[in-house]
């Protein structure tokens, strides 16, 4: 059905250089003529609320949330009823917005709009979410540094928005909740067949760091738990004779950002998802080549990376230089394993959950296994060859996945916009479609999340 989507009989001029022509039947309006702002408090016993990128409104399961507070005063919480449409005031320029599930209470730094008679929020939730839409909330946006400017409601309710009429603004977030349902059970699948790829791969890599290229050498005792038997002839050393931490800054920020991704390693941050970007990097951290880089409040997830470029990272980032007994990419995969995970979670230190950080002390008492330097080389080529069709299964199957995004992206745009119909579409539709899907398919890569807002939790993947 999707491929005989075909655009509208008649267009006319909208007035607005970001969106040229809609439907000749539509209406242009400004936002405070769709929306009432809503600003009630009260109804303490309501759930509290938050907004995500990934999934947008939801209730906030703090059985699993590492942001456990929760303002003493309730009554400084707005109220967001049922349908409402929420958005974050320092993220609506990267699509923090979305429709609250149920009635709750919501953070002061969000914005809840009520909508009008005749205006159907899901329809507009889909819209504020285009690239160019996007475009237009950035540019009204004020504040000092740009990647925390806000959408005040002031701002919100000058801008222009296409008006399908109140049946069709039905029609379409129909259609888009049965559509894109479709491509993100595709996107899921295939990121259940990557994820098993990806286990078959550390399966493989597990084995060959921690017990070597020979299946028949003689073992022995290693003396750690978490690692068990290991080659007879390797040694045990503690990280601080594998290891010395390297701590140069940068004097002018120049050099190429890195930032770290649990999916890339650590990559040039526009390769990133992220919501908070420095103004300066000078004072960061300078990394080399060969170094191993460990985020300190990650570290216990497996959070490290070998740099493969030079540059300027966090502050917060640790920077391990390799001696001569120790060979980086070696090191990074027995780190990340699941056993050693345990272990570094163990020495990790904090007050709250999920803000633990991983010390230098602390990583130079850990325990590791030590083959020779030239073994350690061919384990690592051994796993390489062993992983490639592994490796290719995967890069196959992200690039399907990017293309069936770009596809989503480009639908939502051209739907919401009026540039094709989908009335007679929607008619076709079955009674039940099911509500959205709240998952990370749409556009995101399961990273870890960071918590870098003011008041609640907005996903992200840089870590």
């Amino acid at each position: 059905m999707i491929e005989d989507l075909k655009p509208y009989p008649q267009y006319k001029d909208s007035g607005l250089p970001w969106l040229g022509e809609v439907p000749a039947h539509w209406e242009i309006r400004r936002n405070g003529g769709l929306f009432q702002q809503r600003n009630d408090s009260g109804a303490n016993e309501l759930p509290i609320l938050e907004v995500s990128l990934r999934t947008g409104v939801r209730v906030r399961d703090f059985a699993t949330s590492k942001r456990k507070q929760v303002m003493t005063d309730r009554s400084k919480y707005k109220r967001a009823g049922q349908g409402d449409l929420v958005y974050n005031m320092m993220r609506m320029w990267q699509g923090a917005a979305g429709i609250a599930p149920v009635s709750g209470l919501i953070s002061p730094a969000y914005v809840v709009c009520r909508a009008l008679p005749g205006i159907d929020s899901s329809y507009f939730s889909r819209l504020f979410k285009t690239d160019d839409y996007l475009a237009e909330i950035d540019a009204a946006s004020r504040g000092i540094v740009k990647d925390r400017n806000r959408l005040y409601w002031d701002q919100f309710k000058q801008i222009c928005s296409p008006l399908p009429p109140a049946s069709e603004q039905v029609a379409i977030a129909r259609f888009l909740t049965w559509a894109t349902n479709r491509l993100d059970r595709a996107i899921g699948a295939k990121r259940r067949i990557i994820a098993l790829l990806q286990e078959q791969k550390q399966a493989i890599i597990h084995r060959a760091v921690t017990r070597g290229l020979d299946p028949a050498v003689p073992l022995k005792d290693s003396g750690i738990p978490w690692l068990g038997e290991i080659p007879e002839h390797w040694e045990v050393r503690r990280a601080k004779y594998l290891f010395r931490e390297v701590d140069r800054r940068s004097q002018t920020g120049t050099e190429t950002h890195l930032a770290m991704s649990q999916r890339l390693g650590l990559v040039p941050s526009s390769m990133v998802q992220s919501t908070l970007r420095s103004q300066s990097y000078a004072g960061g951290k300078l990394c080399s080549s060969g170094d191993l880089v460990l985020n300190r409040l990650k570290a216990h997830l497996g959070v490290f990376a070998v740099a493969k470029q030079d540059g300027v990272i966090s502050p917060d980032y640790t920077v391990l230089r390799e001696q001569a007994l120790a060979h980086a990419d070696y090191y990074a995969c027995i780190l990340k394993s699941p056993g050693c995970r345990g272990e570094l979670q163990t020495r990790a230190k904090g007050i709250v959950e999920g803000f633990w950080r991983l010390y230098t002390d602390d990583f130079y008492e850990i325990r590791l296994p030590t083959p020779p330097i030239d073994e350690q080389l061919l384990i690592m080529d051994l796993a390489s060859q062993q992983t490639r069709g592994q490796e290719t299964a995967i890069s196959r199957l992200e690039s399907e996945i990017t293309l069936l995004r770009e596809y989503r992206t480009r639908l939502i745009a051209d739907v919401v916009t009026g540039k094709l119909d989908v009335r007679e579409v929607a008619k076709g539709l079955p009674e039940d479609v099911e509500p959205p899907i709240q998952s990370d398919a749409a556009g995101y890569d399961g990273d870890e999340a960071e918590d870098d807002s003011d008041s609640d939790p907005i996903d992200t993947e840089e870590v």
